[in-house]
């Protein structure tokens, strides 16, 4: 009885030992079936990630080592470049492996969704080679070369040869497709001349000479002559805008005044010819004479300042426009009474402007290196440049105004017809240049007094930089250190970009590899 109890005994205990070193576990220690350690899996082809940049288009392209013999798919990303980056929703795209022997290409015909072609080779010859894109779409063509890529013989040497994964595990990832649902851009970090800049405010005014003012010439009522009255209706040279009615009850009647200098002009005329006869015959002295001959020259000066012009008579004064353009302002209502010299109206031609900038004494000595400017408007919308506007200086101020303590400066430019006289502006004063790392303002964030912008590592990789920066000219920014000339940051879709690290979500990728 105790020898079985005993066997028992020793049955149990191996059957637990079995069942507690589990040929299934998750920590790694397995064992095939006939007890040995399994070997490692050999590792696979890693997928190669290229982009690239034309002056019209991206391309991301991913695909696996290209082995003799063995079929390779390309999902290539296309974006056509501009404001904004969109998808190249219609066109053909040819892929060429070209370099060693006879070239292979492969056509897609259209995208399998928008911006993403499948393209499928299989490499015949192990060599180095280039691969050429060609891009046909509606609005343009273009060309994309990946040179030195290598096709392997097999397999095996493709692993060996294959560099290490890159990345780095700060980097953001925001898809393609992502990017292309929202309003994105970005733009390479340059190096360009860069201006000292002052930053201001100022003001849009008429330039002078562009404007004319309609005012009466006699004292009377004044009619409006047509119906089109409004302020900003256009008004063609020479049409007809005011009457001005004089009669018996105006006291300032310019009809008594002329026919008062025409008679002083007809008596001047009679002393003058009296006069010229009777120096002839020395009965009155050159002097008399001369006498004579000023004051008809002086009644004839008098007249011609009271002449009137042939559009109207003594009593009635016709008002027209002296040049094309739009009306600015009316000054008089109908009917009312108006004085002789009374602005009624004026008509701008508003195709040139001034742009007065307020610069703040101190920069007194720098005034005359001050040779264009950027401004824009208070909304924060499109910034102008003065050089794109044929802008010139046409005055700097030498003393403040009573009041102020700002010195003007003065830019005439040409309106393009997006600014309105009188409106205020930002202005960014430039002087002398100098070559600066500088990326568009609209690149830049803040975030607790701290600046930074998303720099693309890759085609869908971002990373989050902190920027120190210098002066803007409201165009661009100085970048004094955080990104190096030649990478690209975002432009437009920052705040996208940023959303998405903080929902933490990820749409289905859709890549082919």
């Amino acid at each position: 009885m105790k020898s079985i109890l005993f066997v028992a005994g020793v049955f149990a205990l191996l059957s637990w030992g079995c069942q507690s070193h589990s040929h299934d576990t998750k920590d790694g220690h397995a064992h095939n079936p006939d007890g040995s350690h399994p070997v490692a899996e050999a590792p696979g082809l890693e997928p190669l990630a290229y982009t690239l940049y034309t002056d019209k288009t991206e391309l991301f392209v991913e695909f696996k080592p290209l082995v003799v013999g063995q079929e390779s798919r390309f999902a290539a990303h296309f974006t056509a470049l501009g404001d904004l980056f969109k998808a190249i929703g219609e066109g053909t795209i040819t892929l060429t492996l070209t370099g060693n022997g006879v070239p292979q290409s492969i056509t897609a015909d259209k995208p399998e969704v928008p911006g993403i072609f499948r393209l499928r080779m299989s490499p015949e010859r192990a060599g180095i080679y280039s691969l050429v894109f060609d891009i046909k779409t509606p609005a343009y063509t273009d060309k994309i070369t990946i040179e030195n890529v290598e096709v392997f013989p097999d397999e095996k040497t493709a692993i060996e040869k294959q560099a290490p994964e890159g990345g780095s595990s700060s980097d953001i990832s925001y898809l393609k497709e992502q990017a292309w649902k929202v309003d994105f851009a970005n733009a390479p970090a340059r190096v360009l001349p860069f201006s000292e800049v002052v930053k201001t405010s100022g003001q849009i005014l008429s330039a002078p000479g562009d404007e004319a003012v309609l005012t009466a010439q006699i004292s009377g009522i004044v009619s409006f002559s047509g119906n089109n009255m409004v302020v900003g209706s256009p008004v063609a040279l020479g049409a007809k805008m005011f009457s001005v009615k004089s009669n018996e009850v105006v006291q300032s009647n310019l009809g008594a005044a002329v026919r008062v200098a025409e008679n002083d002009v007809s008596t001047a005329q009679k002393q003058f010819d009296r006069a010229a006869e009777l120096v002839k015959d020395k009965i009155i002295s050159e002097k008399d004479f001369l006498e004579a001959k000023l004051r008809l020259e002086n009644a004839q000066t008098a007249l011609n300042n009271m002449s009137v012009s042939k559009n109207f008579n003594q009593n009635r004064q016709s008002v027209t426009a002296p040049i094309a353009g739009f009306l600015k302002n009316v000054l008089v209502e109908n009917g009312t009474f108006v004085q002789a010299g009374q602005p009624m109206a004026t008509i701008s031609k508003n195709k040139k402007l001034l742009l007065r900038a307020d610069v703040s004494q101190r920069y007194f000595p720098k005034l005359a290196s001050f040779t264009a400017a950027n401004f824009k408007t208070t909304d924060g919308g499109q910034v102008f440049s003065t050089r794109n506007l044929n802008g010139r200086v046409v005055s700097t101020g030498k003393s403040a105004e009573a009041g102020s303590p700002f010195l003007p400066i003065h830019f005439e430019i040409d309106n393009m017809g997006n600014f309105v006289p009188g409106s205020v502006v930002e202005v960014f004063l430039q002087s002398g240049t100098k070559p600066a790392l500088v990326i568009p303002t609209s690149a830049l964030l803040e975030e607790q007094g701290i600046f930074y912008a998303y720099v693309q590592t890759e085609g869908e990789s971002f990373q989050k930089r902190e920027l120190k920066i210098g002066a803007s000219d409201g165009m661009n920014v100085q970048v004094l250190s955080g990104i190096v000339e030649g990478e690209r940051v975002v432009t437009k879709g920052a705040y996208q970009i940023k959303l998405s690290t903080a929902s933490g979500t990820m749409p289905a990728h859709g890549h082919e590899h």
